[in-house]
């Protein structure tokens, strides 16, 4: 962008100048940038364009949380969430426009993979998320999970990239600790993290530590990867970066809600330190899986918690939404 500038004959602090108004201000228009003059903002104006995108749909639930659906630059579809608490708002954003990955109990496996998003792309989220924390309950935004549309680690280098603009004190300056990209699991691409010296946290969206239950419920990730190789990695994730790892475990009726489950969950957590989040099931539209009884719930906490691992029951929300990632944008297609 300096050298943009040098050669239309302006300073080089220009630059500097564009750059805060696009990643610390969220600027989404050259008019807004009311430090450059208008023959600046008119010499911007004829070389670059922004590809803004929007709020296609809103749905609000009666207990606060808010799902999108965006429509970006393309037309393509994809959601972000905001997740209101007493103490929190968090952003939960998507990484790609629709998923690889055929895990059969989610809504967005549904969706073909179109594309990755870019940073800019990843970042517009997390900013339309804070502004409608601003709106309806007068609070910033607190934390982000890559929980949305789309494999995170399938888009290693965008969505890095994001992270960086996000937490850049000349971005939006928010602190990586208060930031979890949530995966499948990729071995490789845990070590990579690792190597990469990233200060965010990391979620393992687990459901089974008995090989054949997860090959049923995750095909891809189990063609792709071993429990074994799964572990291994995420004991090289805890020598190099000294954190362990939260796994993300849905309970469901007559699939994994026995104690034999719960005790293979133990063992598999037993490689690093950990907690479990038990997460409980939005089910998706003609989808086969049930909710688990409160009793497989209680004997999961009980069994977890006997062996000294941190156990925390989550709690739907947005149940009378289309709370179900990839629910609301399969539906903008009908």
């Amino acid at each position: 962008m300096i050298q943009f500038f040098e050669s239309h004959g302006e300073k080089a602090f220009r630059a500097k100048q564009v750059y805060q108004w696009l990643w610390q201000k969220a600027a989404s228009s050259f008019d807004e940038m009311t430090n450059l003059s208008k023959s600046t903002r008119a010499l911007l104006e004829t070389h670059f364009t922004f590809k803004l995108l929007e709020v296609d749909v809103m749905q609000r639930s009666k207990d606060g949380t808010i799902k999108n659906a965006v429509k970006l630059h393309d037309g393509a579809m994809v959601e972000s969430v905001l997740i209101p608490t007493e103490k929190r708002i968090t952003a939960c954003v998507s990484s790609q426009v629709g998923c690889s990955l055929d895990c059969t109990f989610c809504a967005t496996a549904s969706l073909k993979r179109m594309r990755n998003l870019d940073p800019d792309e990843i970042y517009d989220q997390v900013v339309v998320i804070d502004r409608q924390g601003r709106e309806y309950f007068d609070r910033p935004l607190t934390n982000i999970v890559f929980m949305g549309m789309g494999e995170p680690l399938l888009n290693y280098n965008n969505v890095l990239a994001a992270i960086d603009k996000i937490t850049d004190p000349k971005g939006l300056g928010m602190s990586p600790r208060r930031i979890t990209l949530s995966t499948i699991g990729v071995p490789k691409l845990i070590k990579k993290m690792a190597d990469d010296e990233v200060k965010f946290g990391l979620a393992i969206s687990l459901h089974s530590a008995i090989e054949e239950k997860r090959a049923k419920l995750m095909p891809l990730a189990h063609r792709s990867t071993t429990l074994a190789d799964l572990r291994e990695s995420l004991q090289y994730w805890y020598a190099k970066t000294g954190k362990g790892v939260t796994f993300e475990y849905v309970i469901w009726r007559g699939i994994n809600d026995q104690e034999e489950d719960a005790i293979a969950l133990a063992k598999f957590c037993g490689a690093i330190p950990t907690k479990v989040n038990i997460i409980q099931y939005n089910p998706i539209d003609n989808g086969p899986y049930t909710q688990a009884s409160q009793e497989a719930v209680d004997m999961y906490k009980r069994v977890l918690e006997d062996r000294r691992i941190v156990a925390t029951v989550r709690h739907s929300r947005g149940q009378d939404i289309d709370a179900a990632c990839g629910q609301l944008a399969n539906k903008q297609g009908e």
